[in-house]
């Protein structure tokens, strides 16, 4: 038997992020440039978590279904879009 317990997928939002205000504004984030480049986010719904560069880049992951990786990104998109998060 054949069972998916973890996903892993990349995406780029297609702009820049700040990161030191993105790890404020969204909660559930770790933020220490000093030991790593990116932000470690975790989202409740899909429930992924996320890489998130400075770049836009993203390694998404802990998803169980191939849906979980856009839809999270969408989302999380949308989350930057609307507070000016992305430029």
């Amino acid at each position: 038997m054949i069972q998916v317990r973890n996903i892993v997928a990349t995406a780029d939002l297609g702009g820049d992020i700040d990161l030191e205000k993105a790890a404020y504004f969204l909660g559930r984030t770790m933020y220490e440039p000093e030991q790593f480049a990116g932000a470690i986010y975790r989202m409740d719904e899909p429930n992924v978590v996320f890489l998130i560069f400075a770049s836009g880049k993203l390694v998404i992951v802990g998803a169980k279904t191939e849906e979980e990786p856009t839809l999270g990104a969408r989302k999380l998109r949308e989350i930057f879009e609307e507070n000016g998060l992305i430029y």
